[in-house]
């Protein structure tokens, strides 16, 4: 079995002149952060790593995740290829993960979450909110050969408030 959790990143803030893989968490970006992953304890896999886009918003929400679920935060791996809003580039970049690791947590942005998600999961989702959290499981031992697989469990922040 593989298991994903993916994470979009929390609620960034658009008020400072800044490229967009600059941009930082707003206040309650970083509030949603630490509710979503205060409640995930339970959903998580023995064992994972984490992976995240290089964009600080999401290497910022990746942080608070792992602080929150006691994860070493210098044992992230920060990837370029995450900073992706296609489903398919995404999708290219999970499937290229070594299969000694069973559960991947990965932090990312829209449209390539949702879409993804809709994809490759067994329920439909309008929109996976900033902070918003999906687990799902494949029934292979091949990231390569994921498919349709399972949603196990679905945290977003609203139903936390």
């Amino acid at each position: 079995m593989k298991n994903l959790i993916l994470i979009r990143h929390a609620k960034s803030s658009w008020d400072a002149p800044l490229h967009d893989k600059e941009r930082s968490l707003k206040h309650s970006g970083i509030k949603d952060a630490h509710l979503v992953s205060s409640k995930i304890k339970d959903a998580l896999p023995k064992t994972y790593i984490i992976w995240s886009s290089s964009a600080k918003r999401a290497s910022d929400t990746a942080v608070i995740f792992a602080q929150n679920i006691s994860y070493p935060i210098e044992s992230i791996v920060y990837k370029d290829a995450l900073y992706t809003f296609d489903e398919k580039k995404l999708e290219k970049v999970i499937k290229s993960c070594n299969n000694l690791f069973d559960s991947v947590i990965l932090f990312g942005h829209n449209s390539a979450i949702t879409n993804f998600v809709n994809k490759f999961g067994d329920i439909i989702i309008d929109n996976v909110p900033t902070a918003g959290f999906v687990s799902l499981q494949f029934k292979t031992d091949d990231w390569k050969e994921i498919y349709k697989g399972q949603i196990n469990k679905i945290i977003f922040p609203k139903d936390l408030k």
